[in-house]
């Protein structure tokens, strides 16, 4: 198989004659001001997707993108120009415009580095496969009908199946003004699933779905059929689900996806460039207790073939482990280049972009609350009376305050220790920093979510992965509908 560099020059350089010679040539045209800091990020991007409804491919898509966004760092300001041609004319061009802030650059100029490929160890956290061409349209369209067929098989309440398959090849080259010179090589695939169930004239919904940095062999008949049974056991469930009651209660969060409760309303907040502005709760507080003993909270790049995962980030540093809260204690925030040097703090590999046109910022990859010592089982024995939110649908965050408020996709009352009915309508509402304070249990079974996470922050959107063990949070607000 073809290292990451050969396909990257096979896409990005060779078809356009560039090569390192003329990417020295564009650091040249930009550092002839006083810039601190440039980079080059080249993208090829291909991708798909099909949609069966009604028992039917409704609609397939397919489309190609590339291009450049060459950016020029000086002091705390950013110039920023991309094109959709990448040839040695647009890289110029786009050279040009990002000197507009040169004026008020820096007294010390940035040096041009020869750039070399060879200059970081760079480890492989999923295979450089295009999941696109591996597999025949028809396969892929049969992959949706047997879903459907898993599907309508459980239960003759179903009404409506929406399932759809995505697949994304994207292939990635930095170059920078200190010499490296990385690439990368980025498959992603993902299966979701929406049913419809009717009885007595109400519906009710559930979906499902999962995917990863793989290939469509990942979803064997075993994992469509966990996806179906996920999806219409949401959905019945709903059908005899009592009106939620409000109030400040005890609440338990199940494992895997309700981790993105812990990315919205907490992970953002630890994004260095809202800490180095002042605007997060967590701003100046590292050293402090932020969270209840026991809470480690980790963001994690490096998990194998996850959906969040990169071998480097888009800025060319390779991902990692990063612990951000260690038993309660904040340890540290998530570094891009930029906010890492203005902070004085190490680079973390969390520098992420949507695309070629878009400049990278802080962003979360895998971001995860790590396991305590609790079974789930005595969690849920330990509650007189409270709410298990198993699954969770849509929230909003204010990311300054760290309030949110997230609505249970499925959940269930707990009374004397034991799960007794489902409820529909709950909503929790809270803040951030607070609830880590307020977690009084953690489980042992933590738990990824299935690969379906995607983060939005100030108009990007990236694929991300959250995950924790079972909590039990006290004195959480309900909203809900029997208030």
């Amino acid at each position: 198989m073809m290292d990451s560099f050969a396909i990257a020059d096979q896409y990005l350089l060779a078809p356009y004659e560039l090569n390192t010679d003329r990417l020295q040539d564009v650091f040249g045209q930009i550092l002839t001001h006083r810039i601190d800091y440039a980079d080059i990020y080249f993208q090829y991007s291909r991708s798909e997707g099909w949609v069966l409804e009604e028992g039917i491919v409704k609609s397939g898509s397919f489309s190609i993108s590339q291009g450049v966004g060459v950016r020029a760092v000086s002091g705390e300001k950013t110039a920023f120009a991309y094109s959709d041609d990448i040839s040695s004319q647009a890289l110029i061009s786009a050279a040009r415009a990002t000197r507009a802030i040169a004026a008020q650059g820096s007294e010390t100029q940035a040096r041009i580095a020869g750039l070399s490929g060879n200059n970081i160890q760079q480890a492989l956290y999923y295979p450089s496969l295009d999941p696109i061409v591996l597999s025949q349209d028809l396969d892929k369209i049969g992959l949706l009908e047997r879903l459907e067929r898993f599907v309508r098989a459980l239960d003759k309440r179903v009404i409506q199946v929406m399932a759809s398959l995505a697949g994304e090849y994207e292939v990635i080259m930095v170059a920078r003004s200190d010499g490296l010179l990385a690439a990368d090589v980025r498959p992603l695939v993902r299966v979701s699933l929406q049913v419809i169930v009717e009885e007595n004239g109400q519906r009710e919904q559930g979906v499902a779905g999962g995917g990863g940095r793989f290939d469509y062999g990942y979803f064997t008949d075993l994992v469509l059929q966990d996806y179906a049974r996920k999806a219409v056991h949401q959905a019945v469930t709903n059908l005899v689900s009592k009106p939620a009651p409000a109030g400040s209660m005890t609440v338990v969060l199940g494992n895997g996806w309700p981790g993105i409760l812990l990315h919205e309303a907490i992970g953002h907040g630890l994004e260095a460039d809202f800490n180095r502005k002042g605007s997060s709760a967590f701003s100046g507080r590292i050293g402090e207790r932020v969270a209840a003993p026991g809470v480690t909270v980790v963001d994690d790049g490096t998990i194998g073939d996850r959906r969040g995962s990169l071998n480097i980030d888009d800025e060319g540093n390779p991902t990692q482990r990063t612990v951000l809260i260690e038993d309660g204690i904040l340890k540290g925030y998530l570094q891009d280049n930029l906010n890492a040097r203005l902070m004085n703090q190490s680079v973390t590999g969390n520098g992420r972009r949507e695309s070629f046109a878009h400049i990278p910022m802080p962003r979360m990859t895998n971001t995860c609350m790590l396991n305590g010592d609790k079974e789930p089982e005595e969690i849920i024995a330990s509650v007189k009376h409270g709410l298990y939110a198993a699954n969770f649908g849509g929230g909003q965050v204010d990311i300054t305050s760290g309030k949110f408020v997230f609505s249970a996709a499925e959940a269930y009352m707990i009374e004397n220790g034991k799960i007794t009915y489902p409820v529909k309508g709950a909503t929790l509402i809270g803040n951030g920093p607070d609830v880590l304070t307020r977690v009084s249990m953690i489980g042992n079974d933590l738990t990824l979510d299935p690969g379906v996470g995607t983060c939005g922050k100030e108009g990007q959107s990236v694929p991300v992965g959250v995950g924790q063990p079972t909590l039990r949070i006290d004195g959480l607000t309900v909203g809900g509908t029997n208030g």
